[in-house]
């Protein structure tokens, strides 16, 4: 699956240099900096929580005035010191120095008022697009464009598997997709023996 982009001007420019769509990934290089987290659900809040480890402020821009997430996820976000909400707001613009970020050009979507706001990174969790266009109208799939699976890791069509990003849209991490690989690779497995009417190993 691929990130959510909010395909405002300097994200793409910025990327790797201050914009980031993965807190475990980047956060260590911001130590001791400000950051905006921009998102309302609980990916948004968990990242956040995560980047206080390093950063020296986190600040969750959501367009909302009410976030998204669990109760929980808000709980935790809300009892952190570190961690500041800016509501109602969207950001139009990341702006830099051609070397690092440096600012957001922020408006609040009910007053339209514009600021630029001083920041060293902007992180991006407004979700995920599963790049599975390839297989629509012809593999299930939900309303998200994730592929269904049962518990083996089978879809719609006999002898077709899926496994990773394209079916998982909770955990995205390579662990899980590599659980769900093995499991998809056995059930192939099974599927070919069944089909060449040989016994498979262990049966």
């Amino acid at each position: 699956a691929s990130p959510r982009t909010l395909d405002i001007p300097g994200e793409e420019g910025y990327g790797g240099r201050g914009v980031s769509y993965c807190a475990t990934c980047d956060g260590f290089f911001f130590q001791n900096q400000r950051l905006i987290v921009v998102g309302g659900g609980d990916a948004a809040l968990e990242e956040g929580i995560f980047l206080t480890k390093y950063a020296s402020e986190v600040y969750i821009v959501h367009r909302r005035d009410q976030l998204r997430a669990s109760q929980i996820m808000q709980e935790r976000a809300f009892k952190n010191d570190k961690i500041k909400f800016i509501w109602d707001t969207v950001v139009e613009e990341i702006q830099g120095d051609d070397e690092k970020v440096t600012g957001a050009l922020l408006r609040n979507v009910k007053t339209d008022e514009k600021q630029v706001f001083p920041i060293d990174g902007v992180f991006i969790f407004i979700g995920h697009i599963p790049n599975t266009e390839l297989f629509k109208d012809v593999i299930d799939m939900d309303d998200q464009d994730y592929i269904v699976v049962d518990k083996l890791q089978r879809t719609n069509i006999d002898g077709v598997f899926a496994a990773g990003d394209v079916h998982d849209h909770i955990f995205r991490q390579a662990i899980t997709a590599a659980g769900a690989g093995a499991a998809a690779a056995i059930s192939a497995e099974k599927f070919i023996a069944e089909l060449e009417n040989r016994a498979y190993p262990g049966q």
